[in-house]
């Protein structure tokens, strides 16, 4: 059974959110084509993510050791396991669904401390004498990211880091299949953020479609 793992970062309501509206079309055409699929939907804002801090840096310096699990602190065994809950849940999925908005050029600093959980050395990347390898080269992503702006051609195309360090974790982890949907321009060209909006949604769908039943490209 093939498994989504579909993940958001908007503290706002669905129906309030361009990025959140498109992110629902998308999934909901994804399960029109794949109604036996196992989707879990990992909402950051509603997840505990631990920081990497100075009990994660000890419980694994602890472990790198050779010492037992058990002889953490108790904050050290809390920040550690739940880590490796969120790494393992991340490896099992065979494709992943990140939808943001773009937040001061970037996205909310959830998405961060969720991307530190699963760049974890040894697990989804390994070090070689050549430099770094990804290690989830079979699987794919898509990202879904609402602007405000135009960010796609112009002068503030440069400013626009969100998808782009998103897409580079990706690559670094193995990932080379990705897609970006972006739905922009909302606040820039108010009289026109629903026809946005709505050829956003229409792009969402078809790319759901292949998403679905196209194979991993290598």
């Amino acid at each position: 059974m093939e498994k989504l793992l579909y993940i958001t970062a908007n503290p706002k309501a669905e129906e309030q959110s361009y990025s959140l509206s498109v992110g629902r079309a998308f999934l909901d055409a994804y399960r029109g084509e794949k109604p036996d699929a196992d989707i879990v939907e990992l909402d950051l804002y509603q997840t505990h993510i631990p920081h990497i801090d100075t009990d994660v840096f000890s419980g694994w310096g602890k472990l790198q050791q050779g010492k037992a699990f058990d002889e953490l602190s108790e904050d050290e065994k809390a920040k550690v396991a739940r880590i490796n809950q969120l790494t393992d849940q991340f490896i099992a999925a065979d494709k992943y669904v990140f939808v943001t908005p773009l937040w001061n050029f970037s996205f909310p600093p959830l998405v961060k401390a969720y991307i530190d959980t699963i760049c974890i050395a040894g697990k989804t990347f390994r070090y070689t004498a050549e430099g770094p390898v990804g290690l989830l080269t079979d699987k794919k992503a898509v990202h879904i990211q609402a602007r405000g702006g135009i960010y796609s051609e112009g002068p503030a195309k440069d400013m626009e880091f969100g998808d782009r360090y998103l897409r580079t974790i990706f690559g670094f982890i193995g990932i080379r299949d990705v897609e970006t949907i972006v739905v922009e321009g909302m606040a820039q060209q108010q009289d026109q953020a629903e026809a946005i909006k709505s050829r956003a949604i229409a792009a969402a769908k078809e790319a759901a479609r292949r998403f679905a039943t196209q194979p991993v490209r290598a």
